[in-house]
């Protein structure tokens, strides 16, 4: 499913217009990418939680050259699926 086929999934649902499923998906994703951002947890309860972790340096290989290469320390989003989403999808 692509962005646009969520967006007719939302308007189907919820009795909404595509204009207005676009908008409330658009408010979404810049809500939960803004606490992201600041460094929140967004919890929806019986979905799922998203948040920021952070991985260590660590020493990778170039897959081309072979050669050993430093890989930096980096912040990652991260979701982990709810009890009733993890139930539905089992």
């Amino acid at each position: 499913m692509n962005k646009a086929d969520l967006i007719n999934a939302i308007a189907a649902e919820a009795g909404l217009s595509k204009a207005d499923a676009k908008k409330a998906l658009d408010a979404t994703v810049s809500a939960i990418s803004n606490a992201l951002v600041a460094g929140d947890k967004v919890s929806l309860i019986g979905f799922g939680t998203f948040s920021v972790a952070g991985r260590s340096a660590r020493q990778g290989i170039n897959p081309k050259t072979k050669q050993p290469i430093k890989i930096a320390a980096k912040k990652v989003a991260k979701f982990k699926a709810g009890a009733e989403l993890a139930a539905a999808v089992n």
